[in-house]
């Protein structure tokens, strides 16, 4: 069952800027003891971190698929990356989570399997 794992945090980008060594190598400590325990159980298909909101384009709804600046939505909170990863169960994926920086906020959801005749 695959999963997707957003993970925001506050300002996180100018957190990220400001951050010193120490506090870079802890977060990549969570980053791999999160690897670890997904490839224990199951498999990371794919992972990225993202660039600022800033460089984002969003397409609006409608004909005209209006574009604009930024996120589609203003949040404080900033989308720092994704994990989706196939693990056995809804539980394992919120285990392996919380393995990631206490400083983010975590979303696991469950990707849906669609298929188009």
């Amino acid at each position: 069952m695959r999963f997707l794992v957003l993970m925001a945090e506050e300002d996180h980008f100018a957190r990220w800027d400001a951050a010193d060594e120490a506090e870079r190598h802890a977060v990549f400590e969570c980053f791999q003891a999160f690897d670890a325990a997904v490839k224990e159980r199951g498999t990371i298909v794919a992972g990225e971190a993202l660039a600022s909101p800033a460089e984002a384009r969003t397409l609006g709804p409608g004909p005209t698929r209006a574009v604009t600046d930024g996120p589609y939505a203003e949040t404080v909170e900033q989308t720092g990356g994704f994990y989706l990863v196939d693990l056995p169960s809804h539980e394992a994926a919120l285990e392996a989570a919380a393995l990631l920086p206490p400083a983010y906020t975590v979303e696991v959801r469950p990707v849906l399997d669609v298929v188009f005749d």
